[in-house]
């Protein structure tokens, strides 16, 4: 059984590139619930309604891990299913503004540069940079991340 490949492939990635993701997602309280059990974060500017009345916000936030993994999710389909080996790293990540439950979040991908391997004549290094935003248009992250691509395969 053959997988799908709706990825890109590292020569399709040129630097300057911007993609518009379609996946928007509403933040849901449970969205929020689960992620910060899941990640045994009990911060409760996530988890505690009362202890959020006395905050500079005044109400939850939504657990910031999970905004980053949600945007940098949505693009999995547009830029690396079937096509990456791997993320390299994860930097430069900044958050702007809170999220808060409720809030509907889409994303962008810059690809900002990109070099073959020094080993592998098989992939390529890409550099990306994914920012979300609100319904507000307030961005609310902004990430740079590298990731190693697969090259084309040549036919055989």
């Amino acid at each position: 059984m053959q997988s799908t490949v709706s990825g890109k492939y590292y020569e399709e990635l040129e630097p300057g590139m911007v993609f518009h993701h379609a996946i928007t997602r509403t933040v849901t309280e449970t969205d929020n619930l689960l992620f910060s059990a899941l990640t045994y974060n009990s911060q409760p500017l996530h988890l505690d309604d009362e202890f959020c009345k006395n905050t500079v916000y005044g109400q939850r936030l939504v657990n910031s891990i999970f905004t980053l993994g949600l945007v940098v999710g949505v693009g999995v389909s547009d830029l690396t299913l079937g096509t990456t080996l791997g993320n390299l790293g994860f930097d430069e990540i900044t958050f702007p503004k809170p999220v808060f439950i409720g809030d509907t979040l889409r994303a962008e991908t810059e690809i900002t540069g990109r070099r073959e391997s020094k080993k592998k004549p098989d992939r390529g290094i890409v550099h990306f940079e994914t920012r979300g935003f609100n319904q507000r248009d307030e961005m609310v992250v902004k990430v740079h991340r590298v990731g190693l691509m697969m090259k084309r395969p040549v036919p055989a």
